[in-house]
């Protein structure tokens, strides 16, 4: 069947802005047309999850789980990173070397996407721009792109290496790809903010398979049910993910990673929910992370309101990965207390896996 005018509208849109949520919907439901069913359970969600979002730090090689400038060789992180990228290696069944090749799905789908569609409007864009540079043409102007610093860097680098003096429009383009590289990286806080609600709202619909249960990501509070509506002038409180059962209503605040000030907005958003609920029942406030950071860990697990444990869950994608992280024992004191807090709060099913929650949600 052909597609509609509105269909290659919307295609091209999707491909334009890559990361953007239009197309990052269309890649996660791509990636899971590729799975097996019997596949797509809480069991395995940590898995699929990675899979799609996951990546290597570029400086050291090794799966990302903790800061990139306190994961460099010889500090406490590098060891601990090791041991993180041992465990994915070992549980998604590749060699260390193969990791790389396993995970960042949407991240590296996305950037073709962005690649085609930029060679695609090359062509157009140079034979315009030739017209325009006409009338200066002999004149020396600077070529669009042109960047002599970065290819007095490479020329130097690659000194005797270097067979023959490319042409100036072989160096054009070289600075063409070094400059959508850098840009590229820029793009993944899309993929570990927004992308990761997506993929967790996608994980839940699909492994729970309950058709009495509604999974909304980024939804204003005042449309959900039970919640009053928004006064004129307030700017609208958006929550992460909802998941809305006839038995019980759940906010999440979903975050790959958390900053200093997130973590007093958790507060701040749990007080508006509260302050906004009207139908007088009461509602779930469920924390989903991958964060490492023992003391980020151990403060979510043991926050309150009041004198009440402020979330219902602290769910990590996988406290097998905290365990294996953690098992080489920190050499500041502080930081193997807080670690040990939490390996009590996984013990204790205070923070729980992404697995044993979504057992739950299907279970009910």
């Amino acid at each position: 069947m052909a597609e509609s005018k509105n269909q290659k509208s919307n295609g091209a849109g999707s491909i334009k802005s890559a990361f953007g949520a239009v197309n990052r919907a269309r890649l996660i439901n791509s990636y899971f047309a590729q799975q097996s069913e019997k596949n797509i359970t809480p069991d395995q969600a940590w898995a699929h999850v990675y899979s799609l979002l996951l990546w290597v730090d570029q400086t050291t090689g090794l799966g990302h789980c903790y800061e990139s400038d306190k994961s460099q060789p010889g500090k406490r992180w590098y060891a601990r990173s090791l041991a993180f990228h041992d465990w994915v290696s070992t549980a998604l069944g590749v060699a260390p070397g193969e990791l790389v090749k396993q995970i960042d799905w949407l991240f590296l789908r996305a950037a073709e996407d962005l690649a085609a569609y930029v060679i695609r409007q090359a062509a157009k864009v140079t034979a315009k721009a030739e017209t325009q540079r006409k009338p200066y043409h002999g004149r020396g102007f600077p070529r669009p792109g042109e960047d002599p610093e970065l290819v007095a860097i490479v020329r130097e680098t690659l000194g005797s290496h270097l067979g023959s003096e490319p042409p100036p429009e072989v160096w054009d383009k070289l600075v063409q790809h070094v400059r959508q590289y850098l840009a590229l990286e820029n793009k993944r806080k899309n993929l570990v903010g927004e992308g990761f609600e997506d993929v967790l709202a996608q994980v839940l619909q699909r492994t729970c398979r309950r058709d009495d249960m509604e999974v909304s990501t980024r939804r204003a509070l005042h449309e959900l049910r039970g919640f009053n509506r928004m006064r004129a002038g307030d700017k609208p409180n958006k929550v992460d993910v909802s998941v809305i059962r006839p038995s019980m209503r759940t906010l999440v605040t979903a975050k790959w990673s958390v900053r200093a000030d997130r973590e007093k907005q958790f507060v701040t958003d749990f007080t508006d929910y509260v302050n906004a609920e009207s139908d007088r029942k009461p509602f779930e406030y469920i924390f989903v992370t991958n964060e490492f950071d023992p003391a980020r860990l151990m403060r979510a697990c043991e926050q309150l309101v009041g004198n009440a444990l402020m979330f219902k869950h602290v769910v990590h994608i996988s406290t097998d990965a905290i365990k294996a992280t953690y098992g080489l024992s920190g050499d500041g004191k502080d930081e193997a207390a807080s670690m040990q807090r939490v390996l009590k709060h996984i013990d204790e099913g205070r923070l729980i896996s992404l697995e044993q929650w979504l057992a739950g949600l299907k279970s009910e």
